[in-house]
């Protein structure tokens, strides 16, 4: 006996329709090893940390499927520069483990933009010089010298990334030169989400 298809479903709703179907699926099998009682906020922010990591990870994956899929390329840099990243992002958090841990004190100091310097430094040195990574922002904005920007940098967070004109959201990459050497340089805007307003939105009128 023929079932009778959903509206649409040989084009585009078709299609919205399974992937809707698919997030469900996910959702049912991620919640199976989770207790019958109501999880705590800890556990649910746990699990929006880790599932936002996986999509983006899944993202990364499918923007290089071609590379990956080029049966003409053997050794590819990008799964070195990934597992490099993963490394670093675990070196760092493993150092810091027992301060996130520490009970009886409030502000820890572990903040992202300090994550943000460690996990590049551990980067650079795993990657062996080969890429290198730095959270920055406008010079009268950043407070640890190491994190100010360098003068290509400065150049394109002025001209391009803090015009209003600039696609939100857009990166920026040039072929250029970096520390003597030529380099493929990117710059990804970032900006401010409630969680930053912590240290960011207060005192009133502050600058950062």
């Amino acid at each position: 006996m023929a079932s009778k298809g959903l509206p649409g479903s040989g084009g585009w709703m078709g299609r919205l329709v399974n992937a809707l179907i698919g997030l469900v699926l996910m959702g049912i099998a991620a919640s199976v090893s989770v207790a019958a009682t109501e999880p705590a906020a800890e556990d649910a922010a746990i699990a929006q940390s880790l599932a936002e990591m996986l999509r983006d990870a899944r993202a990364i994956i499918s923007n290089n499927q071609s590379k990956i899929n080029d049966p003409e390329i053997g050794d590819k840099g990008l799964t070195a520069k990934l597992g490099a990243m993963m490394a670093a992002i675990g070196e760092v958090m493993d150092a810091n483990q027992s301060t996130i841990n520490a009970k009886g004190i409030g502000f820890k100091a572990f903040i992202p933009a300090v994550f943000g310097r460690l996990v590049g430094e551990s980067f650079a040195r795993l990657a062996s010089g080969e890429a290198e990574l730095k959270v920055t922002a406008p010079p009268e904005l950043v407070r640890n010298r190491k994190a100010r920007p360098d003068v290509f940098e400065e150049n394109i967070i002025k001209t391009k990334l803090v015009e209003p004109a600039w696609p939100r959201g857009q990166p920026y990459s040039e072929m250029t030169d970096a520390k003597g050497r030529p380099a493929y340089r990117v710059m990804v805007p970032e900006y401010y989400a409630a969680s930053c307003l912590t240290c960011h939105g207060s005192p009133k009128g502050e600058m950062d």
